[in-house]
């Protein structure tokens, strides 16, 4: 097998390594509880992230001869703790959290009594989840697309780079293009439409994803440059690992945040349309 076919798929599976762990490791990302009830070992999901203008479902697989309470109050606030019974209904009990506006955040915790005993998932450290709205598939999918191509490209041209195989410099300049219509055109439009605003990062804020972008492609776009007219893979590489680096903080930390008191979002301050 060619020396380019074993790094092709070298890159894939460091991209796709690096993609799953800043999923996987995100503040919007379900996280995963395991709790004892009655004698039996449960293991549930619940939700961090919620999508669209409707209420967010908490869902406990549990026995109906349990019965549980859901505890909630807007992050961050001073307010007091609403209490809301779950409703049993085919095996499953359900609640509901309240919808937010964009980028607004609730804090939750659950209880559970059973047998004159109780027991609390998450009561030391509440669940916070965000709200945001309806971001399309039109933009969506192509965002997500473009910027896995990008970590692909990115690492198959460092790869090449390493290796002093000629190609690196076009797909050094590809993954420069991906960047810049996948972090700032799709990117700013998915934000938009889940927060109300196009760019969180500097200068406007301190969103860690806008900034990871500003980052990768300014990293791409100095590599690039230097190698216009003089052959300097070594910055290609250094390009190349500092994108798989700052993608590789877990997404969305950092990011916008609706502020009660004030009535409007802390992070950002600029947005592509009015309104």
């Amino acid at each position: 097998m060619k020396k380019t076919t074993w790094l092709w798929i070298l890159a894939v599976a460091i991209t796709l390594a690096a993609a799953i762990y800043q999923r996987t490791t995100g503040p919007t990302w379900s996280k995963q509880i395991s709790f004892k009830l009655m004698g039996d070992q449960y293991t549930q999901e619940f939700p961090r992230s919620h999508g669209g203008n409707d209420s967010c479902l908490i869902t406990l697989d549990i026995p109906n001869q349990a019965d549980a309470r859901l505890w909630f109050k807007k992050f961050p606030t001073s307010e007091k703790y609403q209490v809301q019974g779950f409703r049993k209904k085919d095996g499953r009990q359900t609640a509901a959290l309240p919808p937010q506006p964009p980028a607004g955040k609730i804090k939750y915790f659950i209880e559970i009594q059973s047998n004159k005993k109780k027991i609390y998932i998450a009561r030391n450290e509440p669940i916070i989840i965000r709200f945001k709205g309806e971001v399309s598939d039109a933009v969506l999918i192509p965002h997500v697309l473009i910027m896995f191509s990008a970590m692909l490209l990115s690492t198959v041209a460092g790869l090449f780079a390493l290796f002093k195989i000629n190609r690196f410099r076009l797909y050094g300049l590809v993954t420069l293009i991906l960047l810049a219509v996948g972090g700032f055109i799709f990117g700013p439009l998915m934000q938009y439409q889940a927060f109300g605003d196009a760019w969180t990062g500097i200068p406007f804020g301190w969103d860690l994803t806008d900034n990871k972008t500003l980052i990768a492609f300014l990293g791409w776009l100095t590599a690039v440059i230097s190698n216009r007219k003089k052959y300097r893979p070594r910055d290609y590489v250094i390009a190349a690992v500092l994108l798989l680096v700052v993608y590789s903080i877990p997404h969305s930390m950092m990011g916008s945040e609706y502020d009660y008191s004030k009535g409007e979002v802390t992070t950002g301050m600029i947005s592509f349309f009015p309104g």
